[in-house]
């Protein structure tokens, strides 16, 4: 009856999982890089390209053997996420079968209607694979806290080196997981707890090139974001509530809609999720570890977001989710007044299913607004000529060529790669990298030359020629601010501390170019779409 019970519950979580899985907007810039490297041949650059990434290769290792057999649409690359997406419901009710039958039912059941895991069963990343292989992991911990084996033994070995394998910072997870171990095993069983300990430091000390290569690369990527406290408590509104909040960069404020609906759907899973945990930690000892390997993770990536080091996430700490389903199901089990207890986890399970068909947000029908494929249809709708010049903004040319073919026109960028060039004489990147927001200061306010105007003249306005257009595509969701807002927050202290320098970057040369080109050139077409714009300039042969 179980196996015909957990056979529906994964039935029914592949059918959530495939509900608006096509996205029309194309890949987004995550996903495209994920598509990039392993589309590069063994011999062709996929070395180099994952030794580029900020993460391990293990997925990309996945994705390329997909793409082998099922090609590169995206449809399909993203279906390669729906796989272990779902694999994951069936190993997590062997998780909660550690405990019984109901606890496993009810964990393969939270893990079936996540809209967490929804969401990333759609998305071309590392991330539903990496909870499959955290899945594992915390199997093979429950298994061989009961069953001292070989076998067990091997196999948390295995998925803990699998996830240093595959995510640049797993290794926090398997330490805070090995740490946890040796607390409740370390009187009777030391021997074995040293060989744990070796044969993940054995097996781990392969990827240290990499993670040296990748803790020590200077990268502008993560100044986008800052840390609240709040972030924390979004982590459990992502996890157990239908309500995604912090995919990118959450707010700062928890209540950042007031209303009570908001309030409902977002508070009231998690509130209760939190209780279930809460119970399950009371009952068992060995819960309590579980909760401490949790809080571990936790610690040590809020002291790397405070220090500026990442941005706080959800998706970062998804090796701590499993354990998270775990605790809530098992606290479900363990109340003693069982009508009550189940109740409870139906109305959690129903705010989330209510909100997965009828909200236009719920996970599987938000759409990619970043998607790359939205750039290619805008430049075809505003019909560029041969010869014409495109100005790409944030993103580089090769972010593009899987939906656009760059081939006839002059293409520039002003990348996150790129800018230095652009906003000041003599600042290169790793000056802007260690003292950008004081290098930068007096360019927002606008007490030094824009620089920007020169290397335009170059690059641009010296070459067009009447009848020729230059097609400007902005990427919005980043360049937010006018520029009366960027002369504003340059001017005040608390203000210019606390905003991410990327977005007064980028803010700043949207508003340049769009300036400095319209002295010379006519605005013949504005469009936009999702987090996208483009503007035609067009030189007239006055």
């Amino acid at each position: 009856m179980n196996i015909l019970i957990v056979c529906l519950i994964t039935l029914f979580g592949l059918y959530l999982r495939l509900i608006g899985i096509d996205k029309p907007q194309g890949l987004w810039n995550d996903e495209y890089i994920s598509w990039f490297v392993a589309s590069h041949s063994f011999n062709g650059g996929f070395l180099r390209e994952i030794l580029a990434q900020c993460h391990m290769p293990l997925y990309y290792l996945y994705l390329k053997c997909c793409m082998f057999f099922g090609g590169s649409s995206d449809l399909f690359l993203r279906v390669t996420s729906v796989v272990p997406g779902v694999l994951a419901i069936i190993v997590m009710y062997f998780v909660g079968l550690q405990n019984n039958k109901k606890t496993g039912v009810i964990c393969a059941l939270f893990t079936a209607v996540s809209s967490f895991l929804i969401y990333y069963s759609q998305e071309v990343r590392l991330y539903s694979l990496l909870f499959l292989l955290s899945a594992f992991a915390l199997l093979y911990f429950l298994r061989f806290m009961k069953n001292k084996t070989w076998t067990n033994l091997g196999g948390l070995v295995l998925f803990n080196f699998l996830i240093i394998f595959t995510h640049t910072i797993g290794f926090v997870f398997v330490f805070c997981q090995l740490v946890g171990l040796s607390v409740l095993l370390f009187k009777e069983y030391k021997k074995q707890l040293l060989s744990i300990w070796f044969g993940v430091i054995l097996l781990g000390s392969i990827c240290i090139p990499q993670v040296v290569k990748i803790l020590t690369t200077p990268s502008f990527s993560q100044w986008w974001g800052h840390f609240t406290l709040s972030k924390i408590g979004f982590l459990f509104t992502d996890y157990f509530s239908p309500v995604l909040t912090n995919l990118v960069n959450a707010p700062d404020k928890l209540l950042y809609i007031k209303s009570v609906s908001f309030v409902f759907f977002t508070f009231v899973p998690a509130i209760l999720a939190i209780l279930f945990i809460c119970r399950a930690v009371y009952k068992n000892k060995e819960n309590a570890v579980l909760l401490g390997i949790f809080a571990g993770v936790i610690l040590v990536l809020t002291g790397a977001a405070v220090l500026g080091k990442l941005v706080f996430i959800t998706k970062y700490s998804i090796e701590i989710y499993p354990i998270l389903l775990y605790l809530a199901a098992f606290g479900v089990c363990a109340f003693e007044h069982k009508k009550i207890a189940y109740t409870l986890a139906s109305i959690l399970l129903m705010i989330n299913l209510l909100y997965l068909f009828i909200s236009p947000a719920s996970a599987p029908k938000i759409p990619r607004l970043q998607g790359h494929k939205i750039v290619a249809d805008l430049l075809n709708r505003a019909n560029p000529k041969d010869g014409d010049f495109i100005l790409l903004e944030y993103y580089p040319q090769n972010r593009f060529e899987k939906y656009f073919d760059f081939s006839k026109y002059t293409v520039h960028a002003i990348d996150k790669g790129s800018f230095p060039i652009f906003m000041a004489p003599d600042v290169d990147y790793a000056e802007v990298l260690a003292d950008g927001k004081a290098k930068y200061r007096d360019v927002f306010a606008e007490k030094v030359p824009a620089h920007i105007d020169a290397v335009l003249i170059e690059l641009i306005l010296k070459q067009i020629k009447p009848g020729q257009n230059v097609f400007v595509v902005m990427f919005d969701s980043v360049a937010i601010y006018s520029p009366v807002d960027v002369q504003q927050i340059a001017s005040d202290d608390y203000l210019y501390n606390k905003t991410p320098i990327m977005y007064m970057i980028f803010s700043y040369i949207k508003n340049k170019v769009f300036i400095d080109l319209s002295k010379s050139l006519a605005v013949t077409r504005y469009e936009k779409m999702g987090d996208w714009s483009i503007v035609r300039f067009t030189k007239l042969n006055k």
